[in-house]
């Protein structure tokens, strides 16, 4: 590969979900000279990220939705499946997964999706048009200088595939891009009730890292273990301990206390045409707003239920959140910024539990053990602290707003996960982007940073902060004021499927010959058969870039 600066060149950071979809995408809507860099600092999860990685997801993890609702393309909704079925190298997969058929609604091991996406970008790679080049890199951006038309981007350890560098001493490069992708998935949360036990061996931190997974697969069969955190990956710890035959207590810890539901064996998603929530009016507070929102709930479950016999109760408060999101949008920009804060946090377990659940899978096992005088204790409560007792054990200290109790326990997961506000984050990039003022934290929901409909970064006075665009987790505040998707259905597969999409489509529109921004304004003035005849353009031009294959297009 030559490293110039000749041809056009996008830079991705991060080649996890996001980054590896978004990459995906510009291989296959490019019909122009491209070079696209994807840049990842860990190497171990390219093509996966925390998420996928094999190292740091046994066998027993498996996607907490059906198999059928894994396709990176919205368009080919059965894409996942079939590579599984067909496609997928079952080379050393154990004998528990090695012959199954995957069907749309069973589940799937969540490490076999590193390989599907590393397939896929293959393939995007290969069938690309004529100039247009995929480099993969190993090295960690720290830093951003942007310009009008084109960015400076700073990697550290930078290093070309087969270890080979632009220069045998670099350690750290200035990459110009033409434009610049932001995929940097979930950003850690900072521990300080955990501040003394960081590095103690009874203290996970990273439940899917390699040295995560394999501290817990050692621990004593009969240990007790406390688990900070009560859904998802909270069930993902205890279901792997549970399956490797654990035999101790269990204690599952979380302010809500809120545990997930489990979606029926043939579970398919639908969007229900139901009434509009009846919520305009003015502003009263957030408790007459709450108990406004619980009344038009309770509403529209019914609607449900009497027009829909065919919905399982389960999944009829899902089927509710669905229907509501075009409508939240209008709802939520009459709540005061202060409220609408306090609202996600105070009730944005609540809202996950009713949007989601998981796989029977997953849930039968935990369930079990929860059940009667079990051996999963579920514990509502703020970890407030936790000690070293100096024998082994760790102390947990858990209060609520009346009391507080304590649990010594052998080993401690904390899935006590992101941190939304990224004035917080720890990430050098992200701390030089505000800095810098090409980002800002979200002003209305103090989640992820502000962006324009594209999804580019915006500055402190509202206007694009170069060519620079984000997708995923970086989006979260603004996919809740603009489209109504609350908790994780905010930087879930689908939003990332979508902004993959929008910012690619957006990037090639960019820096390509054959786009002109006046085009609207033209098409504004056609006659009847101009217009014909330009829908059919654009509607052969979406089909083309749908297309997998080179000669497709």
């Amino acid at each position: 590969m030559r490293w110039s600066d000749r041809s056009r060149r996008v830079v991705i950071v991060g080649a996890g979900l996001g980054g590896t979809a978004t990459a995906v995408r510009l291989l296959r809507f490019a019909r122009e000279p491209l070079q696209v860099v994807l840049v990842e600092r860990r190497p171990e999860q390219r093509s996966a990220g925390v998420a996928y990685h094999p190292a740091g997801n046994p066998w027993h993890h498996v996607f907490n939705i059906q198999a059928g609702r894994m396709s990176m393309f919205r368009e080919d909704v059965d894409d996942f499946v079939a590579w599984a079925n067909t496609s997928a190298d079952r080379t050393g997969w154990p004998p528990e997964w090695r012959d199954v058929t995957f069907t749309e609604s069973g589940p799937a091991p969540r490490r076999i999706y590193a390989g599907y996406l590393a397939d896929r970008l293959a393939e995007a790679a290969s069938e690309s048009a004529e100039g247009v080049t995929l480099t993969e890199v190993d090295g960690e951006v720290v830093d951003v200088a942007a310009g009008v038309d084109d960015v400076r981007v700073v990697v550290e350890n930078f290093a070309l595939p087969q270890g080979s560098s632009p220069r045998d001493d670099a350690s750290s490069v200035t990459v110009r891009a033409d434009h610049l992708v932001i995929a940097t998935g979930l950003e850690q949360r900072a521990l300080p009730f955990a501040a003394e036990v960081l590095d103690h061996p009874s203290f996970v931190r990273q439940p899917y890292s390699a040295a995560g997974v394999e501290r817990v697969q050692r621990v004593r069969p009969d240990a007790v273990v406390a688990i900070i955190g009560t859904l998802l990956t909270g069930y993902d710890s205890a279901a792997l301990l549970l399956r490797r035959g654990h035999t101790g207590k269990i204690h599952m810890i979380s302010r809500s206390g809120l545990t997930i539901r489990t979606y029926p064996p043939d579970h398919r998603h639908r969007v229900l045409d139901l009434p509009a929530p009846r919520l305009r009016g003015d502003y009263e507070g957030p408790g007459r707003l709450v108990q406004r929102v619980k009344d038009e709930w309770e509403r529209a479950c019914a609607v449900v239920a009497e027009d829909y016999p065919d919905v399982p109760p389960v999944v009829v408060t899902e089927r509710v959140a669905k229907s509501w999101e075009p409508h939240l949008p209008e709802l939520l920009e009459r709540v005061p910024t202060a409220d609408l804060r306090a609202l996600l946090d105070d009730y944005g377990s609540a809202l996950a539990t009713l949007r989601v659940s998981a796989v029977a899978y997953t849930t039968e096992v935990v369930d079990g053990a929860m059940a009667g005088d079990g051996q999963i204790t579920v514990t509502t409560g703020k970890v407030s602290q936790i000690e070293d007792t100096g024998n082994g054990p760790l102390r947990l200290t858990v209060s609520t707003s009346d009391s507080t109790r304590t649990i010594e326990a052998d080993l401690v997961i904390s899935n006590f996960g992101r941190e939304p506000d990224y004035e917080r984050v720890g990430s050098a990039l992200w701390a030089n982007l505000l800095g810098n003022d090409l980002a800002v934290r979200h002003r209305r929901t103090g989640r992820g940073v502000e962006v324009d409909g594209s999804g580019v970064l915006l500055g402190p006075s509202g206007a694009p902060s170069g060519p620079i665009s984000a997708v995923g987790g970086p989006r979260e505040g603004d996919e809740i004021v603009r489209h109504g998707r609350i908790g994780a259905f905010a930087f879930n597969l689908a939003a990332i499927k979508n902004h993959s999409v929008g910012v690619a489509a957006d990037v090639v529109r960019r820096l390509e010959s054959g786009y002109d921004d006046q085009a609207c304004d033209v098409a504004a003035d056609f006659g009847a058969a101009a217009r014909e005849a330009f829908a059919r353009s654009v509607s052969l031009d979406v089909r083309r870039m749908a297309a997998r294959r080179r000669r497709d297009r």
